[in-house]
């Protein structure tokens, strides 16, 4: 996920964390203020009810009673608000109200209410006073407006994201292009572009500033590291090619018997080995190093064709039967000897570890509009362990075999060099396919 993103989504995560908080503070609130309201009034009916309150009042409202408990009960015609006068022991205590939020039934219907309970001495007679005012607007009150801060905080969420997004993609936009041209197109420290990135901000300007610096600090290095490889390729080669002449001369003197013979052979097919060694290495170096160019137009077709007639002493020697059955013509934009080194060491493979009898077969196409090429054989084939390794230097597949394990090794760097992907399937004693698949194609004959 983008860092732009990221941001994005933090604050509007940081916002709902808000609308949370005052979504649950909702009930303290109303408590605070609309309770503070409605105790108010409930005081002021309490005391205008007392101020105006007499004995002869006192006692028609327990008369007009209509049970026994000598109790006086007033409702309001919607039963929003009630009042209950009733008798009881006189009481040594503080003339303080007490509210409470109860359930009351009043004529059969249930509702709750915020209720002032008051009692009071009056005439040597103790008495109980309850006045309630009914919850259930507050209660629809507070349900509407938690519903409305809902509806606009989630608006206010979706404005505020789409904006930072904006905002912070208008701030990023200079980090991406550092990242664009700087980072993600450059494959040689030669090709870095220098050229300052403008930005108001001053962070992302050290930091063109420190990858100028640090790709300066690349460049040189690659420059020791190609001058490095130059050098051992003289000072390693050179010895070797002065080694073997002398093995050779000594070859021509007659006076040798067979075992020295023999020994000297032998030490020019190590010397042989040892410079094919180097050769190789110097070889996946250079192309590591991006040390080629890749500007010509690659025909497979001609090339898997002359690999044939070149490997065609070595493919019936094994009795290996080769069948060539590519049917598209396409170029490829690329290294022309270095695609012809990848393809070589492929079949030379696939010659190497096939079965007598076996065969070799080339094939080619499209897999998701990708050109591909296959090349399949019969031979001993691969388990899993050998399939992760067998591009590691070094690495062979059977120790049967001849070779110092660096073909495949080069096919992959020729393949990554040219950003084409290699896909590896085998079975045990059923073959191996190595597949070449390409990034585009250029064009089509």
């Amino acid at each position: 996920m983008k860092i732009k993103h990221q941001l994005a989504i933090f604050n509007a995560l940081t916002r709902l964390l808000v609308i949370l908080v005052l979504w649950l503070m909702l009930p303290i609130l109303v408590e605070n203020v609309v309770y503070r309201h409605i105790n108010n009034g409930l005081l002021e009916k309490k005391q205008k009810f007392i101020q105006h309150l007499d004995q002869n009042e006192i006692n028609d409202f327990i008369e007009n009673s209509d049970d026994s408990t000598e109790t006086y009960s007033q409702f309001s015609t919607l039963h929003s608000e009630f009042l209950v006068l009733s008798k009881s022991p006189v009481k040594i205590a503080k003339k303080k109200a007490v509210f409470t939020n109860e359930y009351r039934i009043i004529e059969g219907e249930e509702n709750e209410y915020r209720i002032l309970q008051y009692h009071f001495t009056f005439g040597n007679q103790g008495y109980n006073l309850e006045i309630g005012s009914s919850l259930a607007e507050i209660n629809d009150l507070t349900f509407i407006i938690r519903f409305f801060i809902i509806i606009v905080f989630v608006v206010i969420l979706l404005i505020t994201f789409l904006a930072d997004t904006f905002y912070i993609e208008y701030l990023l936009k200079p980090f991406y292009k550092i990242i664009d041209t700087k980072i993600r197109r450059v494959n040689e420290p030669e090709a870095f572009d220098h050229t300052p990135i403008k930005a108001r901000s001053r962070d992302f300007r050290e930091l063109d500033f420190v990858l100028n610096q640090m790709m300066d600090r690349i460049a040189e290095l690659f420059k020791k590291e190609k001058q490095f490889i130059s050098n051992v390729s003289h000072e390693l080669l050179t010895p070797i090619a002065l080694l073997k002449n002398k093995f050779e001369n000594l070859l021509q003197n007659d006076s040798l018997d067979d075992n020295a013979f023999d020994k000297i052979a032998g030490s020019l097919r190590t010397l042989d080995m040892l410079k094919k060694i180097i050769n190789n290495l110097l070889l996946i170096s250079r192309i590591e190093n991006n040390q080629y160019e890749a500007n010509e137009d690659v025909n497979f077709h001609e090339i898997i064709a002359d690999l044939q007639e070149d490997l065609q002493d070595r493919i019936d020697d094994r009795e290996i039967q080769f069948l060539n059955k590519m049917e598209h013509d396409f170029f490829f934009t690329g290294n022309k000897t270095l695609i012809h080194i990848l393809i070589y060491n492929l079949v030379t493979n696939a010659i190497k570890y096939n079965k007598p009898n076996g065969s070799i077969i080339v094939t080619d196409g499209f897999l998701n509009d990708r050109y591909f090429i296959s090349i399949a054989d019969s031979g001993i084939g691969m388990n899993a362990v050998q399939i992760e390794n067998i591009f590691n230097r070094f690495a062979r597949i059977s120790s049967d075999q001849e070779g110092q394990g660096l073909g495949l090794a080069i096919a992959d760097s020729i393949a990554s060099f040219h950003h084409i992907e290699i896909k590896v399937s085998s079975a045990l004693n059923e073959g191996t396919t190595f597949m070449l698949l390409f990034p585009e194609v250029l064009k089509h004959n």
